[in-house]
């Protein structure tokens, strides 16, 4: 059952469970979709996450109880349809500095690390939010068998498109920073990039798929990025 929750006095909540799963976040994407095709007067920002859309308002315009009448509305005429998502195929270097947990987590798996990179890379994953830093990517779908509880004392120092492992989750790094999660390798993709025309690679409801690349691969696709060069295209699904 939806609910509007307030969030301040110049923010809404759109809260539709208090479970986490696709057709729960699907319902997220499909508002958050609506609002930017067909505005309401007095929004001035949406912001997706798991279970929920948070919507910024200006008070001035709109009266929060007003919005939130009109975005019960809205919700509750979303098209049921499937959305259209695109996927990314996304190349990771398994190897080098970035990758700091491969050898551990293969131990405590009772697995070699090439099958830790079979797992990690065989898997389709859903990015439900993006949060925590710029362009950060919350990833669903990765493999039971690679569930692993985060560090118990986090690392300050995590490099950008670090590519990680969080309890159920997995992630793409955007940003350098600390972080308690478990990291395997790196990609040469630039999640945010304020350079560009479109600073945020990736937004909620897309899909990735990760692929294994040797160091040498790694090294051209970053000399392509930094010539400006864009080394990975979505395809729409």
């Amino acid at each position: 059952m939806v609910r509007i929750l307030d969030a301040g006095d110049q923010a809404l909540v759109v809260e539709w469970a208090e479970h986490i799963d696709e057709t729960v976040n699907a319902q997220v994407v499909r508002l958050a979709a609506d609002l930017a095709a067909s505005p309401i007067e007095g929004i001035t920002e949406t912001v997706p996450t798991y279970r929920s859309l948070l919507v910024c308002y200006d008070p001035e315009i709109i009266r929060g109880r007003i919005l939130g009448e009109r975005l019960l509305e809205r919700a509750g005429r979303l098209d049921e349809a499937p959305l259209e998502s695109r996927l990314w195929r996304v190349p990771v270097f398994y190897g080098g500095p970035a990758c700091l947990d491969l050898d551990e987590l293969a131990e405590m798996k009772g697995m070699s690390p090439a099958d830790i990179v079979e797992l990690h890379s065989s898997a389709e994953y859903r990015i439900y939010m993006i949060g925590f830093a710029p362009g950060f990517a919350y990833l669903g779908g990765l493999p039971e068998v690679l569930h692993t509880p985060r560090l118990q004392t986090p690392r300050q120092y995590i490099a950008a498109s670090s590519i990680g492992i969080g309890g159920k989750q997995a992630s793409i790094n955007s940003v350098p920073g600390p972080s308690g999660w478990r990291y395997l390798g790196r990609t040469p993709v630039r999640p945010f990039d304020p350079q560009r025309a479109e600073p945020f690679l990736f937004r909620a409801g897309d899909r990735v798929r990760f692929f294994p690349i040797s160091e040498r691969e790694a090294e051209e696709y970053d000399r392509r990025v930094a010539a400006g060069e864009s080394i990975v295209e979505p395809v729409s699904v």
